[in-house]
């Protein structure tokens, strides 16, 4: 690690210029035209009602968690103090609100987001470049950046997810009482995180997992010296900690988030309403008639199927949007604007075939071990007798598993790989088994890690003493941020012409 450390001390200066270039960056992007369309675009015609019903105490239904809802009506509550009388307002949601009443939290915390991830990059491998790159990633997504620009509510749970991780990130590198402050933090975040929707629970097993993995490691490894690496202090996390804070305090938070809504919607307890929800998801149903922009899991990674949030034709840019009156004549439009939340499709295909070369790499540690001779290899087997006690049964497990443990136990680099794919697995594949219609922002979690992943993959290039490989991370940084121009006008709505947009949809799947 000290080697990690030092390759960075010089760069110092630059970090900091490059993290402050990022978050203006990301403020910029998402605060400019925040209050660009004055109505309800996507699901802001359910989560704007809901929160105005907060504010009004109006029982209403809800198919998800109510954190989302209450951090909107927070902002519509703070929003409404500083309201002026010039501001272009609508009663869509109930209430006469300016746009950026509602939408200001949102932009807030998503600018806040590259900051949060920058950080988890950092703490798993205390490299300040690294950092700087996934942080610059993150502010480069279209989705994300979509999610944030409007009152919808994915974006509060990716927050909390990240931010509960790099709590958790940060426990491990205390003892004693600030040690369990963070976990304290962490268990807070992951029960908030939980509260905005069930698919947060996703981060807390990504921990879950890679804390049963560095146990399992620990007992295999015992007697192979521990580089100092600081993924390996999850097994300083004693169980009664790990149940303390990142299971009784989730759910102590989550229940008491509730409690608003419960005394709102009087009608349907705690455990009736959930039955409720649950019943409600099960029976959706799946396929174009349930929704139109309805995408199964797996087309998710190559962003085979966005979704469009806002689309409306104008005779030309002067004209106001959206226009409330009768349809214009087909051929009459000669202005699109469209909101499409799609991610940037580089930064999207780039991290799915980062996360296949960093599985790619654990496989190959596992051939490596499996094709070297007993008299090559790391660990001799009279040596593991010596330091692995219990060999019995360490001799009937598969070579290449033990092996690759006992590569990764004694790599940082190692470490990092199963921290990504164990948080992005978490993440992803248990929407193998959901049957009802889903949509391609459930994938924002995942492609978090996927974003991580190709950074990392970047910042290993930049570095290399090969000219090709720094060379080829440059070239990723150039595609990433050119793709994000070129695919800018449908993240922020800007007006195109019809050439200008079709040839920004190159799939049909993406319409």
């Amino acid at each position: 690690m000290n080697l990690l450390k030092k390759r960075d001390r010089s760069s110092f200066p630059w970090f900091a210029v490059g993290m402050a270039g990022v978050l203006l960056l990301s403020f910029g992007l998402h605060f400019w035209g925040l209050d660009r369309f004055n109505t309800l675009v996507f699901d802001e015609v359910y989560y704007v009602k809901y929160a105005n019903n907060y504010l009004t105490r109006t029982p209403f239904f809800d198919a998800h968690p109510p954190l989302g809802k209450y951090a909107i009506a927070l902002a519509i509550w703070i929003g409404s103090h500083f309201q002026s009388g010039r501001d272009a307002v609508n009663n869509l949601g109930g209430v006469p609100f300016s746009p950026l009443t509602y939408r200001w939290l949102n932009a807030l915390v998503g600018s806040l987001l590259p900051l949060v991830v920058g950080a988890i990059a950092y703490h798993i491998s205390h490299r300040r470049s690294y950092a700087l790159i996934a942080a610059l990633f993150t502010t480069l997504d279209g989705l994300f950046l979509v999610e944030s620009r409007y009152a919808l509510i994915n974006i509060y749970l990716v927050f909390f997810g990240l931010l509960g991780q790099w709590f958790f990130l940060l426990a491990l590198e205390h003892q004693g009482r600030w040690r369990w402050f963070w976990l304290a933090l962490s268990g807070l975040s992951f029960g908030a995180c939980i509260s905005v929707k069930w698919n947060g629970l996703g981060f807390l097993l990504g921990i879950y997992l890679i804390w049963i993995c560095a146990w399992v490691m620990q007992w295999i490894g015992r007697g192979i010296k521990n580089p100092g690496f600081s993924l390996q202090n999850f097994t300083q996390i004693k169980l009664y900690q790990l149940v303390a804070n990142l299971a009784i305090l989730p759910a102590i938070i989550y229940y008491l988030i509730w409690i608003p809504h419960l005394q709102i919607n009087t009608k349907t307890g705690f455990w009736g309403l959930h039955k409720q929800i649950l019943g409600f998801h099960q029976g959706l149903g799946s396929g174009a008639s349930v929704h139109p922009y309805c995408s199964s899991w797996y087309t998710w990674p190559l962003m085979l199927r966005p979704m469009s949030y806002f689309y409306e034709t104008a005779r030309n840019t002067t004209e106001p949007v959206p226009s409330f009156g009768p349809a214009l004549p087909a051929g009459a439009g000669k202005v699109i604007y469209d909101i499409h939340a799609m991610g940037n499709p580089f930064l999207w295909w780039l991290s799915t075939a980062a996360i296949v070369l960093l599985l790619i790499e654990l496989a190959r540690q596992m051939w490596l071990f499996a094709s070297s001779s007993a008299s090559s290899s790391q660990v001799q087997p009279s040596t593991r007798s010596q330091v692995l006690p219990g060999n019995d049964f360490l001799e009937a497990l598969p070579r290449q598993f033990t092996g690759v443990i006992l590569r990764i136990k004694q790599s940082p680099k190692l470490w990092i790989v199963l921290y990504l794919l164990v948080n992005y697995a978490a993440n992803f594949l248990p929407w193998i088994k959901v049957t009802r219609c889903t949509f391609i922002y459930l994938y924002m979690p995942a492609a978090i890690f996927g974003f991580l992943s190709i950074a990392w993959l970047v910042e290993e290039w930049l570095v290399s003493c090969d000219i090709e490989f720094r060379l080829l991370g440059v070239t990723v940084i150039f595609v990433i941020l050119l793709a994000f121009v070129f695919w800018l006008p449908v993240y922020l709505g800007l007006p195109l012409s019809t050439e200008g947009f079709n040839w920004r949809m190159w799939l049909r799947s993406w319409y």
